[in-house]
């Protein structure tokens, strides 16, 4: 039989880029929907996270955030001294003022949403920045060390106990991990991404120093190894850093502007007061080798030899120099605390991740993959029993009275119960208005930072003579309807509340261990009688 012809055809090169490519498109839609899927999974995770949280951790969770945003949207909340010489931003604080009035709008503004829709709204961006730390993760490595670092960063005790917490330390590590995934320096090759991913990656860098200037240590370090690498290097410093640094400072001054009510240059004021003058100094001092010795490894706790481990075996020596470069700077200053730190832990923890990854891989050691397998379940499994008890101790147990007292005094009030409250209590030592949400008289001891070096302020006093300071204190003050004390100050001041026809009405279990200067195992509050 002849052949059927048929027409010649002419290839058209203009289709053939328009080609659809099926394998690269179901491989990118695989990546979308994992990266769904991972999002979900964390959201899920850091929402539960967030409602278990339940203790008191640093005073600047509610001092210097939440009590500045209810200040904001209500009119009523104690400004403290920072803010008073400007050297904190009014950005972070305005997210959860944002909060604050959608929660009025809607007239959920009551005790259970005030107390935790606050850590609810950092839980989502702390999903965010587990997914960013999954992606980053897998461009670096592969997808089964993008799992594994995420199992660290999920079940790490410490970023369980802090991670969704108000602190802007947490929002940092957010924007930490989103502007990292971007950077071209920190992938394998620095021309694997496009400019306009390194202008994300500087936007969101310069955010990130917007709402904590001490960020500006992590991205000087980032910004020096882009410049080193790149090739358009008037590029990135001219058309690139400049204008969007510019654009974020500008954005940043406007807002403090209209708070302040003057202008006001946080970021230098904040340079001044804790680089060039100490300032922090006046809270506590460390030796250099604290978060070596103690900090950071009480952080990375039973996952700092995987961490380790990890940096060796991996030789990403630019995220390991980050680690190295960080807690180097930080190091050097005299005031040092674990949040601090935290944009760094989850580098640390990815390391991790890719350690674990390895001990699934069979080498010339090991005889069967078998085997393997079987001590990558028993590293799981003893990572999960040593962290996920510490962190439901500490997220649960540990320091929980100081939360709980102001739970039920916001209860309280609600219920016209409360008048007006004393503290006499460490400065800080508890929520204030932000969760008590009643614009109601409250008074506690003073800690201002003082000009005077040696100047003990209300509360050292207090601490050092509780009856004495109490005798002296109630000559002139206006008879409070509540006072609240911990357990160490309340045997002192037995015959002080007696004679002031004061008597129990509750107490809330605190702490198990001493806690700085004392044991503060409860925290108790007396009511009077009148």
């Amino acid at each position: 039989m002849r052949q059927r012809k048929h027409p010649p055809t002419i290839p058209l090169e203009s289709n053939t880029a328009q080609k659809p490519n099926p394998k690269r498109d179901s491989k990118t839609q695989a990546l979308l929907t994992s990266s769904r899927e991972v999002f979900i999974l964390c959201l899920v995770a850091r929402s539960i996270n967030s409602l278990m949280v339940q203790t008191y951790f640093n005073p600047d969770e509610h001092w210097q955030a939440l009590e500045v945003a209810h200040h904001i949207t209500f009119g009523y909340g104690h400004l403290t001294w920072e803010w008073k010489k400007g050297i904190r931003s009014y950005l972070h604080p305005s997210i959860f003022a944002l909060l604050y009035k959608i929660l009025t709008f809607l007239k959920l503004d009551s005790p259970w949403f005030m107390i935790r829709a606050p850590r609810l709204l950092q839980s989502v961006f702390s999903a965010v920045g587990d997914l960013y730390m999954y992606k980053l993760s897998r461009v670096l490595f592969d997808d089964h060390v993008a799992k594994l670092a995420l199992f660290a960063q999920l079940t790490n005790w410490f970023m369980f106990f802090s991670f969704t917490r108000t602190l802007s330390n947490s929002l940092e590590t957010v924007l930490t991990l989103v502007s990292l995934y971007y950077w071209p320096c920190i992938r394998k090759s620095s021309k694997t991404t496009s400019l306009g991913s390194r202008k994300w990656a500087l936007a969101v860098a310069a955010l990130a120093c917007a709402i904590r200037p001490t960020s500006a240590i992590t991205w000087l370090y980032v910004g020096l190894l882009e410049l080193y690498l790149t090739d358009e290097k008037i590029v990135f410093i001219l058309l690139e850093v400049i204008p969007i640094g510019t654009l974020v400072l500008g954005v940043t001054l406007v807002l403090d502007r209209w708070m302040y009510g003057t202008w006001v240059l946080v970021p230098l004021n904040f340079l001044k007061f804790n680089f060039l003058s100490s300032g922090g100094d006046y809270y506590g001092t460390h030796v250099w080798h604290w978060y070596l010795s103690q900090g950071f490894t009480v952080m990375l706790f039973t996952f700092l030899p995987f961490s380790l481990a990890g940096i060796a075996m991996s030789k990403q020596w630019k995220l390991s120099g980050l680690i190295a470069w960080v807690l180097g700077i930080y190091s050097l200053l005299g005031h040092k605390e674990f949040r601090f730190v935290l944009p760094i832990l989850p580098i640390a923890l990815m390391f991790s991740g890719y350690s674990l990854a390895r001990i699934g891989v069979p080498s010339r050691f090991s005889r069967t993959s078998y085997s393997c397998l079987s001590q990558k379940h028993l590293a799981i499994v003893f990572l999960l029993i040593t962290n996920l008890p510490m962190a439901l101790y500490m997220s649960t147990v540990h320091q929980r009275g100081t939360e709980d007292v102001m739970n039920y005094l916001s209860v309280e009030a609600v219920d016209g119960n409360v008048r007006n409250i004393l503290f006499l209590t460490p400065c800080h030592a508890t929520p204030y208005y932000s969760t008590l949400h009643r614009n109601l008289p409250m008074r506690f001891l003073d800690c201002t930072l003082s000009e005077e070096k040696g100047m003990l302020d209300e509360s050292d006093r207090f601490m050092l003579d509780p009856v004495g300071f109490a005798t002296e204190f109630a000559k002139n003050w206006s008879l409070p309807s509540h006072i609240v004390v911990f357990d160490a100050q309340e045997k002192l001041l037995k015959d002080f509340m007696v004679s002031h026809n004061f008597m129990e009405v509750k107490r809330f279990f605190h702490a198990h261990f001493k806690v700085d200067r004392e044991l503060q195992s409860s925290i108790a509050v007396y009511a009077s009688k009148g």
